[in-house]
């Protein structure tokens, strides 16, 4: 393991007032997005799509690494440069989504477990020379009767460990994420158990395969009710239940947190993100972890509607992305106001 280029990595990819633009979406995932806005499901869509966000102008500024999937990390933009170059040139990490998905769960009805790990060494070898310096694996964790059980959790805890260890050995800084999935009407109190279960558990998971702490990046997802619950909180709450829980179960040594917007609109995760800023730049509250965003839709969204796979949209949409990343980038540092929203520019 190198934990200096490790460290190295995870210092670039933390940088003052910038995020993680995730755009590892599945190819299937990419299609039904596509598919929502009219646009025809081909490689070549994909490709332009993705070409359209990665030579988005200023976009470093902002952005200082991008998760990518395994067809995008082979593919090049219209001229011939291959997008990790692209990124590379602009100071921004590439990295690369290694899980194959969440697959049913044995003799746990309604749950999953993330897999991948088989020749996930040999993967990991080969993403570090394609220029991979980072990568993601994610966990789901379902709230509903019941659920999660205690089998769901340590299964993908240990999935999540084994992964990391795997990475670090490789000089690839693992970003770990806990999704505990939003879909339902359960309240906060419910996300909040069942968050404080998963990542006691990854911890704990962590120090048994020897993971070294300062060489990764914890993706949770925030403390939220969920979706079709009644009672939405204010951004100050989630902020409140969200620091409260991180402070008693994620270890100091880890360097940062880059939460998952996890189904939330793009505004509501930016103010969001920014109440959490806004904690941790109290005078009375010093957080051991610099706080910062991986979003994909929140990021994504505005700019693949504006697109709509039509060449004549490509500067508005590009327009579109880079504001809602900049507007992150503010709640980065505890700065955003709705007042940013009307300016685009």
């Amino acid at each position: 393991m190198n934990q200096a280029l490790l460290i190295s990595t995870v210092s670039r990819m933390l940088a003052a007032g910038k995020g993680l633009l995730a755009m590892d979406e599945s190819n299937r995932t990419c299609d039904e997005r596509f598919a929502a806005v009219g646009v025809a499901q081909t490689e070549e869509n994909r490709r332009r799509y993705r070409e359209l966000l990665l030579t988005t102008p200023r976009l470093g500024e902002v952005i200082s690494g991008v998760i990518l999937y395994d067809e995008t990390i082979r593919q090049a933009d219209t001229d011939g440069n291959p997008f990790v170059k692209l990124l590379e040139t602009v100071g921004i990490v590439p990295g690369i989504k290694v899980d194959i998905g969440a697959k049913p769960l044995a003799g746990q009805p309604g749950e999953t477990v993330t897999e991948g790990l088989d020749g996930l060494r040999d993967r990991l070898h080969a993403y570090f020379d394609m220029g991979a310096r980072f990568a993601k694996w994610r966990a789901v964790v379902k709230i509903g009767e019941g659920l999660p059980s205690r089998a769901c959790i340590i299964a993908n805890a240990h999935a999540l460990a084994r992964y990391a260890a795997l990475c670090q050995e490789a000089g690839i800084v693992p970003v770990v994420e806990s999704d505990v999935l939003m879909e339902g009407d359960h309240f906060m109190s419910a996300c909040r158990e069942a968050s404080a279960a998963a990542l006691r558990q990854i911890f704990i998971e962590l120090a048994a395969q020897d993971v070294d702490l300062e060489g990764m990046i914890l993706k949770p997802g925030m403390i939220v009710p969920g979706l079709d619950c009644a009672l939405q909180p204010t951004p100050g709450q989630v902020a409140e239940a969200t620091i409260s829980l991180f402070r008693e179960v994620v270890p100091a040594a880890v360097p940062g947190i880059a939460f998952l917007s996890g189904g939330q609109s793009g505004e509501l995760a930016t103010e969001r993100l920014n109440a959490m800023n806004g904690i941790h730049r109290s005078p009375n509250v010093r957080l051991p972890w610099a706080v910062t965003f991986s979003f994909a839709r929140a990021i994504q969204q505005p700019a693949l509607e504006i697109w709509a796979g039509k060449d004549e949209n490509r500067i508005a949409a590009q327009t579109a992305l880079l504001h809602r990343a900049r507007c992150d980038s503010a709640a980065r540092e505890g700065r955003y106001t709705s007042a940013m929203e009307t300016n685009a520019e």
